[in-house]
C-alpha cells in the first residue's frame, strides 16, 4: 500500500495542510492500492506565493541557463522512466505499449522545449519598434489523469523555456505518478519557487488558482465543462488561458482509399490510450458505396482487438481509470443501443474471462447518425461509430457537424485530394494516412476544444506578453 502525504512548494516536500485521504485503485483489479494526502486552499496559496517570490529573479534567467534547467530535468525524469513506467500502468492502467510511451514522453518534453527555446526570437524587429518577448508570470498548469505525467512535464517545460514559474496541480488519481514526477525534478536543482506540485481537488486547489491574482496565466487539459469555468472564473483578473479540452474526432475515409491501409489505422485512432483520448478519432466516416466492405473488414479488426491485463503484452485496450468511467461507457453503450445503431463487435459489458477490473469491450456501432448521442458526445472509451456519408461534401459536412475541433484524420489513395478535404476540416490538427504526433507543431483545438495552442513556437508564445519599444 502506498501512503503519500507530501507535496512539493518552494523547493521543498512538505506535509499539506489539507488533511482529506484520497483512495488510489488499480483498475485492472480495482483494489485499494493507496492512499494520498490532499492539498487544501491554503496549500495552494502558499505555493503561489512561492512561485511568486521565484519569479522576481527566474524571468530575468538567460537562455542558456533555462536549457540548463530543462536538460537537467530531462535526465531526472528519463532516470525514473522505469519507475514511471510501472506506476502508469499499475494506477492507470496503461497496457505495456502504451505505457512504454507515455513514460518516455514525460523526459521528451524536455528536450522539445529546448529545441523550441534555441530558435526563437525574444527579441524582433517590427517597422520602427523593437519588439520583446516577456514572461508572462507565474502560471498555473491543471493536468489530467489520462497521461498525467506527460502533461506535468510538458506543460512546466514550456514555462520555464519561457522564463515563468509555475504551481501545478495534478489530478489527484494520479499520485503515484506525481510523487515519481516531483522526485525526479527535485533532483534537477531548480531554483527554490520555480515549480511546485500541490495535489489537490479542482474545486478546492484548481479554484484557488483560478481565482488568484498572483497566476498570470492558466493552462488547463480536460474536460470543456470545466474548461468553460475556468475562463468564467478568470474574467475578473483577465487570465491568459489555454485550454485543451474535448473532442469527437472523425476519420474520413474516403471512397479512393486502401481499406488494407485505412482500417487498421482507424481503429487504431480511436482506440489509442485505450480510448480515454481527446484526440480519439470515434466517428469514421464512411463512404455508402463501400460501408459493407468497410464494416465486414472494421468488425473483423475490432474483434482482434484484445482488452485485458495492462501486464500483458499483447493487451491493446486497458482498462478505464474508475468505476465511475467505466460506468459511463456502460451507459454510452446501453444508449446507442436504445437509439438505433447497430453493435458491429462488442457491446455491453467486461470482456469475455474478466469478472474484475474496469475493462471495457472494445465497441464498434454502425448505422449510426450524425445526431445520435453516440456521435455527438465524447464517451472517453473505446466506443467507434460508422457513419456513411454519399459524397465528399457530406462527409466534410459530417465532419464539421460538432461542437468540437480539435482533430481529424484524412484516409486517401490520392495525397492532394487528401489536402483539399483536409483545408474543410474546422480541426487544430489533421492527419493523412498517418497517427505520428509532431511534437514542433501546435496542438490545441477549434471551437469548444479549446483556447490557445500548446508545442513548438506557438506553445512558447502562449506564456509571453509582447512589449514594444519605440524611439529606440
Amino acid at each position: 500500500m502506498y501512503t503519500i502525504d507530501h507535496i512539493y512548494i518552494d523547493g521543498a516536500f512538505v506535509t499539506p495542510h489539507g488533511t482529506e485521504r484520497f483512495e488510489l485503485f488499480n483498475p485492472a483489479t480495482e483494489a485499494v492500492i493507496g492512499t494520498v494526502r490532499l492539498a487544501d486552499a491554503e496549500d495552494a496559496r502558499h505555493a503561489i506565493a512561492a512561485a511568486k517570490r521565484a519569479f522576481d529573479a527566474f524571468r530575468h534567467t538567460t537562455v542558456e541557463e533555462r536549457i540548463a534547467l530543462l536538460r537537467r530535468m530531462h535526465e531526472a525524469v528519463l532516470a525514473r522512466e522505469d519507475d514511471l513506467f510501472a506506476a502508469i500502468r499499475e494506477e492507470y492502467g496503461a497496457p505495456v505499449s502504451r505505457g512504454r510511451w507515455m513514460a518516455k514522453h514525460a523526459s521528451s518534453v524536455f528536450t522539445d522545449a529546448i529545441d523550441t527555446l534555441r530558435d526563437f526570437a525574444f527579441e524582433r524587429r517590427m517597422g520602427t519598434a523593437t519588439v520583446v518577448m516577456q514572461p508572462a508570470g507565474v502560471a498555473g498548469l491543471i493536468t489530467p489523469w489520462n497521461s498525467n505525467a506527460g502533461f506535468i512535464c510538458g506543460k512546466l517545460a514550456a514555462a520555464i523555456a519561457a522564463g515563468c514559474t509555475a504551481v501545478i496541480k495534478p489530478s489527484e488519481m494520479s499520485a503515484l505518478q506525481t510523487k515519481i514526477v516531483t522526485e525526479a525534478l527535485h533532483e534537477a536543482g531548480a531554483p527554490t519557487g520555480v515549480f511546485n506540485i500541490v495535489t489537490g481537488r479542482g474545486d478546492v486547489v484548481g479554484a484557488e488558482m483560478v481565482a488568484s491574482p498572483d497566476i498570470a496565466k492558466i493552462s488547463f487539459t480536460g474536460s470543456t465543462a470545466v474548461g468553460k469555468g475556468i475562463v468564467r472564473a478568470g474574467a475578473d483578473s483577465l487570465k491568459r488561458v489555454t485550454l485543451e479540452l474535448g473532442g469527437k474526432s472523425p476519420s474520413i475515409v474516403l471512397d479512393d482509399a486502401d481499406f488494407a491501409h485505412a482500417v487498421p489505422l482507424a481503429i487504431a485512432a480511436g482506440f489509442m490510450n485505450s480510448g480515454q483520448a481527446c484526440i480519439a478519432g470515434t466517428r469514421i466516416l464512411v463512404p455508402r458505396s463501400r460501408k459493407a466492405e468497410f464494416e465486414a473488414m472494421a468488425k473483423a479488426a475490432v474483434e482482434a482487438v484484445v482488452s485485458g491485463d495492462p501486464g500483458d503484452p499483447a493487451t491493446e485496450v486497458g482498462p478505464m481509470v474508475s468505476e465511475k468511467q467505466w460506468s459511463r461507457v456502460q451507459g454510452y453503450i446501453r444508449k446507442g443501443i436504445d437509439e438505433g445503431a447497430r453493435v458491429l463487435a462488442g457491446g455491453e459489458g467486461r470482456p469475455d474471462g474478466y469478472a474484475r477490473g474496469w475493462l471495457v469491450r472494445p465497441t464498434l456501432f454502425t448505422d449510426v447518425r450524425n445526431d445520435m448521442t453516440i456521435a455527438r458526445e465524447e464517451i472517453f472509451g473505446p466506443v467507434l461509430s460508422i457513419i456513411a456519408y454519399d459524397n465528399e461534401e457530406e462527409a466534410i459536412a459530417i465532419a464539421n457537424d460538432t461542437s468540437y475541433g480539435l482533430q481529424a484524420y484524412v484516409h486517401s489513395a490520392d495525397p492532394a485530394r487528401a489536402r483539399r478535404v483536409a483545408a474543410r476540416i474546422d480541426a487544430g490538427r489533421v492527419l493523412v494516412n498517418t497517427l505520428a504526433h509532431e511534437p514542433k507543431a501546435p496542438f490545441g483545438g477549434f471551437k469548444q476544444s479549446g483556447l490557445g495552442r500548446e508545442y513548438g513556437q506557438f506553445g512558447l508564445e502562449a506564456y509571453l506578453e509582447p512589449k514594444a519599444y519605440l524611439g529606440l
